[in-house]
């Protein structure tokens, strides 16, 4: 433990959808090792809170923005905004993301095009904007994908297309930049304690479930994992260099079952939704 404190000890931090869930625990936990955090996140009242936690106030350590990473324009003045106030990056975590309910004949394209917009191209945007500040530092991305980056999951198209995406841009991606001593970890969370399902919006209910209610208690009783050790492991997976990150028992579970089956896992994942 000793050495990942000192792994982000004075080190440049820049974490995307800090105002809650993972992206907030991620804050406290690197605030608590010593580091300099630039937090963004769409939601200004959720960042101030994510402050307050964090014992600061918007300084020389602690750099909080309202930051929309659908907006490119927004993400390119935002990386020398950052370099300018606080210094290069060290590390980035891509951790902004939402989600939508519902299976894709009854989901427009205008739902797919906004979940690919904030949970691909933020992710694509956030690595293109900071990459000069990472070369120069030799950096870390870390990139947050999901389970659903490695299964399909009925309902869940555009998440599920949008996290495969992140799959394998960052997986390619960590091979282009080694040789620039910039190491890209891609994060698999499988059921944790955040508000993503209640945050979610709902385009149809799948047909076994009558309510967002009900989907939402279905959600409860897979999240397993606290926000709090899904930030540990994240930041100990990344000091590490890990390319690949499970958290959870059910993505690790269920990763091992895709591997073995890759064709016939999703017969087994219906008789479990059973």
């Amino acid at each position: 433990m000793a050495k990942l404190n000192k792994m982000y000890e004075n080190r440049i931090c820049v974490i995307t959808g800090a105002a809650s869930g993972i992206g907030r625990a991620l804050a406290l936990a690197l605030k608590a090792r010593g580091a300099i955090l630039a937090l963004s996140d769409v939601n200004a009242e959720g960042l101030a809170e994510t402050l307050k936690l964090a014992g600061g106030v918007n300084s020389n350590t602690i750099l909080i923005d309202v930051l929309d990473v659908s907006d490119a324009d927004a993400i390119m003045a935002y990386a020398p905004h950052v370099e300018k106030t606080l210094g290069k990056a060290d590390y980035i975590f891509n951790v902004a993301g939402l989600t939508r309910v519902g299976n894709f004949d009854k989901t427009s394209l205008e739902s797919m095009e906004l979940v690919m917009n904030v949970n691909y191209w933020g992710v694509v945007r956030m690595c293109k904007a900071f990459l000069p500040q990472l070369k120069a530092t030799q950096g870390g991305i870390i990139n947050i994908s999901s389970l659903f980056g490695l299964i399909g999951y009925p309902g869940q198209t555009h998440y599920c297309a949008s996290k495969f995406a992140v799959r394998g841009f960052s997986e390619t991606l960590a091979q282009e930049v080694e040789a620039f001593g910039i190491r890209v970890s891609c994060v698999h969370p499988g059921g944790v304690a955040t508000g993503i399902s209640r945050n979610a919006i709902v385009d149809a209910l799948p047909d076994n479930i009558e309510s967002q209610d009900a989907l939402n208690k279905k959600f409860d009783a897979v999240a397993a994992t606290s926000a709090l050790d899904a930030a540990l492991v994240i930041l100990k997976g990344a000091a590490k260099g890990s390319r690949r990150i499970l958290i959870g028992r059910d993505a690790v579970f269920l990763s091992y079952v895709q591997r073995l089956f890759p064709s016939g896992y999703t017969k087994f994942l219906a008789k479990l939704m059973r």
